[in-house]
């Protein structure tokens, strides 16, 4: 298994990789932390690369060596789902590890990038919806859990996340 990788901007050539990496990731990680009935319902959705996020300039790959993907994350200026924007706040989107390369600083690399580009651009504070399993991922970044939120994926299908909160300055 390669053992280096660099941090890059996505662009919308990369959708079928990052498709394929949340597909290996989330199914894996998320298992320890939600029923199948819920994964069964959100994970169609939750593992489709986002074409928005792809063109943004602020959604990164974590690219080994050899070409394959390790990780993916970004963030935006837009709240995830309503689009709203609030002045000095950024919003932490769709990170990913392969389960192979967790505990490799895949993550910690990629967020690392976001809040360099964020601070960059004004942003203070982080706001994110972490999936269960990410909890703690997201508070050893120095984030803090503010509560427990159902995130909407379709009619009858609400997502368990918690809503976490980090102060740029």
């Amino acid at each position: 298994m390669p053992s280096a990788f660099i941090i890059r901007v996505t662009s919308p050539a990369d959708a079928e990789a990052v498709t394929a990496l949340l597909t290996a990731s989330y199914p894996v990680l998320m298992a320890t932390a939600y029923d199948e009935a819920v994964l069964g319902a959100a994970l169609p959705a939750m593992t489709r690369s986002n074409p928005a996020l792809l063109s943004s300039g602020t959604f990164y790959v974590a690219e080994q060596d050899d070409g394959e993907l390790a990780g993916c994350g970004g963030w935006t200026r837009e709240r995830p789902g309503t689009g709203e924007v609030v002045p000095g706040l950024g919003h932490v989107r769709h990170f990913a590890t392969r389960p192979e390369w967790i505990g490799r600083g895949v993550g910690r690399a990629l967020y690392r990038r976001c809040e360099e580009d964020a601070r960059a651009a004004g942003v203070s504070r982080f706001e994110c919806y972490a999936s269960l399993n990410a909890e703690g991922f997201y508070q050893a970044l120095g984030f803090a859990t503010v509560a427990r939120i159902d995130i909407p994926m379709g009619a009858r299908t609400a997502f368990p996340a918690m809503l976490m909160r980090r102060d740029l300055t």
